[in-house]
């Protein structure tokens, strides 16, 4: 037996490869280029690509289902655009890799929509879309979930809840036409139920509605409303408290079309919605809307851009009303929907501030000066006597705060700087950054050893409530204690802001105390933020002829709690609007925050004056130090001149990104807020 020769051992080899390996398949002769959006997150490749599709990925190669492209060397996730005849692309184009999965998770209308957020944020598609379109769970979309029968009718067609406002809004949603509104929801007004019909009437003309909360606890109120008038089966909840499994199960159900009306929090700003008829979304303002990952996206931007480009109708709702809001009614986007003032006033509580009359710093000298002066245990007694009592409290925990007891110093603790605070009655004080107990505490100002507080927690409030009131319930609210319902027996009821709960037949009186200090807050959104909070927990109160009583312990002559007296949310807004124009903030102006290390956020500024026309008003603030390495600096021109800002900011990142300069420029658009 003789052995094969080297030669022909690799042609042997050769042969045997050839006969493992599968002959590519032909390309397809319908539509062959299919235009992928690859998920691929630098600036300077923002922009489909062309792909060429084999005939036997030709039927699941469909706009919207997710594949695998090679780009770069490697192999990268997508998402199918549009089908073409041919491309535009010279040179030669590669073939898709693979079709990951054939679900059409990317709807046209949302792609389109992916596209304009990230131009209006100076973001990238890929970045976007990753926010729009749920991670893929295969095993979710193996589930036997189909919706082959049409959507079932609205369980009710009341419109009980808008009747106190002008009418017409609804009308025109039935008729198919897309009216915009800024609503300012009387007090106590059932905001859930209102939104759940305003749904049902966009349903029952044959298009579909997407309904935005703030959060968990408010979703589930909005669930409840929608369950009784559209049906269990007449609505899909996308949350991520979902999870990721449940979420995109219910991503699925909306995207197959299970129900016309989809609800959710800020997650569900992209919600894949047929032929969208209504957006709507409760208390604009509330900072959970604002997206934490780039491009940082705020749902009401989300919902607008949606309600512009789908043509389809939008309401901002609220007891109180942004700034934004106000913007949106003086540029003519949307028309104001508001009831009349009588109405306003037989529906809203009695109002009014500790120490604001000669009288009351008669009978109490200390009325502005007190934390809890005698006219707020006045108010509290005489509403225990017909129900329970919110006290708000703008700060958690016992004492978080403690001040020397001799010069004010504030407290920190020797070994990281941190604030010093007692989270119990008894104990030593003890560092809110590392723990460390503060058993030999020193003043390092005065030597004194001794602290107290300067600010008290909802925990301590509660303590000296219960003393105060001795055989009375005393409940808290809020962190991970959280009450969503109470009943309208006799209780006094602790809560920080945003956490109070709902109580049967509203409540009997309302302390909102250390108002100083919401306002106190280093952020110039502060004082819009507290009269938010302000009027949703007021908003909780029964009306003033049902014995409705609210007291805010401040000065009386601050403008915030001035608007809360006079019960006034659309007057405050314009006025904060108005400030807003004449410093140059947004909504009035366009404004970019950019973040990162020195050098890289001044070679971006360096790169912005290039492109910017002097006509346009650029103006830089800064940069300032963040700490050692980081740095800040807003850039900001008329808001007429807002689309150029935007689109200089992403030609100079793209620039950089090209030339693969060093450190990486955090981009924020209209930042939620300004510290």
């Amino acid at each position: 037996m003789t052995s094969d020769s080297p030669e022909q051992l690799t042609l042997l080899r050769d042969a045997v490869r050839k006969s493992r390996t599968k002959e590519p398949a032909e390309i397809t002769e319908t539509l062959p280029v299919a235009r992928i959006a690859v998920d691929v997150s630098l600036p300077h490749l923002d922009r489909p690509f062309d792909y060429l599709v084999p005939e036997d990925m030709a039927e699941a190669a469909q706009p919207g289902a997710r594949v695998k492209v090679r780009f770069a060397g490697k192999d990268l996730d997508g998402f199918v655009l549009e089908r073409l005849a041919e491309s535009d692309h010279d040179g030669k184009l590669m073939r898709l890799r693979k079709v990951v999965s054939p679900e059409r998770v990317l709807t046209p209308e949302v792609a389109d929509l992916c596209r304009a957020v990230a131009d209006r944020y100076a973001g990238v598609l890929a970045d976007v879309t990753r926010l729009a379109v749920p991670p893929r769970h295969a095993k979710v979309e193996a589930e036997p979930l189909r919706c082959d029968q049409p959507p079932r009718p609205p369980v009710s067609t009341s419109r009980s809840e808008w009747s106190p406002y002008p009418p017409g809004f609804l009308d025109a949603i039935a008729r198919g036409e897309a009216p915009r509104a800024v609503w300012t929801a009387v007090p106590g007004a059932d905001w859930a139920l209102a939104f759940a019909q305003a749904a049902a009437v966009c349903a029952a003309s044959g298009r579909g509605a997407l309904l935005l909360a703030p959060d968990a606890r408010d979703l589930e109120r909005l669930a409840a409303a929608c369950e009784a008038v559209l049906g269990p089966s007449g609505f899909v909840t996308l949350s991520a408290d979902l999870g990721p499994t449940a979420r995109y199960r219910a991503f699925l159900a909306a995207v197959r079309g299970c129900a016309r009306v989809v609800i959710g929090t800020r997650a569900a700003a992209f919600a894949p919605v047929a032929d969208l008829g209504l957006v709507a979304m409760w208390d604009d303002g509330d900072e959970s809307y604002a997206e934490p990952r780039a491009p940082y996206p705020h749902a009401r931007e989300v919902l607008l851009l949606r309600a512009f480009r789908q043509n389809c109708a939008a309401v901002l709702g609220g007891f109180a009303r942004s700034a934004e809001a106000a913007a949106l009614i003086e540029s003519g986007f949307a028309h104001e929907l508001i009831a009349d003032r009588k109405v306003i006033r037989a529906a809203a509580p009695s109002v009014h501030i500790a120490g604001e009359s000669d009288i009351e710093l008669a009978r109490d000298p200390s009325a502005r000066a007190a934390r809890l002066p005698h006219r707020v245990f006045e108010i509290a007694r005489d509403g225990l006597r017909s129900g329970p009592v919110l006290v708000q409290v703008p700060r958690a925990g016992y004492l978080p705060s403690l001040v020397c007891q001799t010069c004010r110093a504030p407290s920190r603790c020797s070994t990281c700087g941190g604030t010093l605070r007692r989270t119990g009655g008894s104990g030593p004080a003890s560092c809110s950054v590392c723990g460390r107990p503060a058993v030999d505490h020193r003043c390092p100002e005065c030597g004194d050893t001794r602290m107290r507080a300067a600010i008290v927690g909802a925990r301590r409030t509660a303590e000296e409530l219960g003393r105060a009131f001795p055989g009375v319930v005393v409940r808290t609210s809020g962190g991970e204690n959280m009450l969503d319902v109470v009943s309208d027996a006799p209780a006094l009821i602790v809560s920080t802001p945003g956490a109070e709960p709902v109580a049967e037949g509203g409540y009997a009186a309302a302390v909102l105390l250390d108002t100083w200090l919401m306002l106190a807050r280093p952020d110039l959104r502060a004082p819009e933020e507290a009269v938010r909070r302000w009027f949703n927990a007021a908003a909780l109160v029964r009306s003033a002829r049902d014995g409705g009583t609210v007291i805010l312990v401040g000065d009386p002559s601050a403008l915030p709690l001035q608007a809360i007296v006079r019960w006034s949310p659309e007057g405050y807004a314009t006025r904060e609007i108005e400030e807003r124009r004449s410093a140059r903030l947004a909504p009035a102006a366009k404004l970019a925050e950019l973040t990162g290390p020195s050098e890289s956020v001044n070679d971006l500024i360096t790169r912005l004056r290039d492109l910017v026309p002097p006509s346009a008003g650029l103006e830089v603030l800064g940069p300032v130090d963040l700490d050692e390495e980081t740095v800040r600096a807003v850039v900001r021109t008329p808001r007429q001149h807002g689309a150029t800002l935007v689109r200089s900011l992403k030609e100079s990142q793209s620039a950089r990104t090209t030339k693969k300069n060093p450190g990486t420029v955090r981009i924020q658009v209209d930042p939620p807020s300004f510290g």
